[in-house]
């Protein structure tokens, strides 16, 4: 069915008009709702039933005019799956907020000042055999990146901005997540301070004609404390374009954060240790683009 309703809206789409060259802001985004499902019956390679569903709003709000510009993005993502036996857990929940004021100094250079927010909707568990653990909650982490510098930026398609002056805040509001001294607080504070150089890529690159490869990259030194202990973020989206409106999407995030301990169970006992954490995501649904 969606993909007959995306022949039938890709054979109905009007000529292109060209762009508004005098325009001071322009607005852009994507919804995209995607679906994963299988089930199995009398299989006799054996299988468990599962179904996931997401939904991810991405808008740029981009300002220029003469030598400024002012680049915004605004990513909300939420997802639930579920499987047999397992009830629902949340397989994505994100809120990004990014900002990057801007002023030509060369061709390719900005000076500019950066601010990045990120934070989640929902509570997060650890899942065992024996229950559950809750490990981060809204504003539980959130994180706070803010400083000048300098940013190449070639297109909207490929960016890199450096802040060698950059204040780091880290927010635990959570009661027992704070007394816990999760995210490298300390227990019973409920933020933590970081001074030091942040980098912020954006890489998207045309792979074939109807396939996107999207890398986003984010790094953090603190100079206060451990230095050659980076924070590093990565996240990587391919976009398949079946049609106008139908979209096969893949993605994998990997953060490696030396303040978030992951509980880790090890002869019966709980540890917690600093992993890579890695999360994946696939799905085909529709994309509405404006």
């Amino acid at each position: 069915m969606l993909l007959f309703c995306g022949v039938a809206a890709y054979a109905q789409t009007p000529a292109a008009t060209p762009p508004d060259t005098t325009k001071i802001w322009t607005i852009h985004g994507q919804n995209t709702f995607l679906i994963n499902q299988s089930s199995f019956s009398h299989w006799a390679a054996g299988g468990t039933d599962a179904f996931a569903a997401n939904i991810v709003l991405d808008y740029d709000f981009d300002y220029k005019k003469g030598n400024w510009s002012w680049d915004n993005k605004v990513i909300a993502g939420y997802g639930l799956s579920k499987q047999n036996g397992a009830g629902w857990q949340k397989n994505d929940d994100r809120i990004i907020l990014n900002s990057l004021l801007g002023y030509k100094a060369a061709k390719y250079w900005l000076y500019t000042f950066y601010a990045n927010f990120q934070t989640q909707f929902t509570n997060g568990y650890n899942y065992s055999s024996t229950g559950r653990t809750l490990i981060s909650a809204p504003f539980a982490p959130a994180y706070l990146t803010f400083g000048p510098g300098f940013a190449y930026k070639k297109s909207d398609n490929f960016r890199i901005n450096i802040s060698p002056a950059a204040a780091r805040f880290t927010f635990v509001q959570n009661d027992s997540l704070s007394a816990a001294g999760s995210y490298g607080v300390t227990p019973g504070q409920k933020s933590l301070f970081e001074f030091g150089a942040s980098l912020d890529g954006y890489y998207k690159v045309n792979i074939a004609p109807n396939i996107a490869f999207e890398n986003i990259l984010k790094l953090f030194s603190n100079y206060l404390k451990q230095p050659g202990n980076i924070y590093a973020d990565y996240t990587g989206n391919i976009f398949m374009k079946v049609n106008k409106i139908v979209t096969v999407n893949a993605g994998v995030e990997l953060i490696s954060d030396p303040n978030a301990k992951i509980p880790v169970q090890n002869n019966g006992v709980t540890e917690y240790h600093s992993l890579l954490q890695v999360k994946q995501i696939f799905g085909a649904g529709v994309t509405y683009k404006f």
